[in-house]
């Protein structure tokens, strides 16, 4: 398997993700961009966790069926051609970080695939399940950190 590149103009790798982009403030989706995909690729899968979560790893976001084509998600967008699923507040799309007062700093794992197959997932996935059905389909694989605390 082979890395992809991820990255955000919001943000470095393992620094602290803006309020902006938090449940604390505005709430939008971080700016990301990616490398291509690597030849064979059938469709991207963006998911965004938070293992640091007091129930166990948490869903900020999850869009699947992006093209192999696209290199981008503009802030407060979800990636074009994606098809965005419920997040862990059981909204569709992005939920910000908003980590319970005082629990300390969190990370967030914003984790790109390049599957070799379309990836089938049921009603409201949990990242367990997402983790388990991206196995063995991955050609690629992008990872960003993210780190917010209240």
């Amino acid at each position: 398997m082979t890395a992809m590149e991820l990255s955000s103009t919001a943000f470095d790798d393992h620094t602290a993700i803006p309020r902006r982009y938090s449940g604390e403030g505005e709430n939008l989706s971080p700016p990301l961009t990616w490398s291509e995909a690597p030849e064979g690729t059938a469709e991207l899968v963006l998911l965004c966790e938070d293992p640091d979560a007091p129930g166990g790893s948490f869903l900020h976001w999850l869009v699947t069926g992006i093209d192999p084509g696209v290199t981008r998600a503009e802030e407060g967008q979800k990636p074009r051609g994606g098809l965005p699923w419920p997040n862990g507040f059981g909204r569709q799309g992005w939920g910000g970080p908003m980590p319970p007062p005082g629990h300390g700093q969190h990370r967030y794992f914003f984790r790109l695939y390049a599957l070799s197959e379309p990836l089938t997932l049921h009603d409201r996935p949990t990242v367990d399940a997402v983790h388990r059905a991206v196995k063995g389909r991955e050609l690629a694989v992008g990872t960003l950190v993210g780190t917010y605390q209240r």
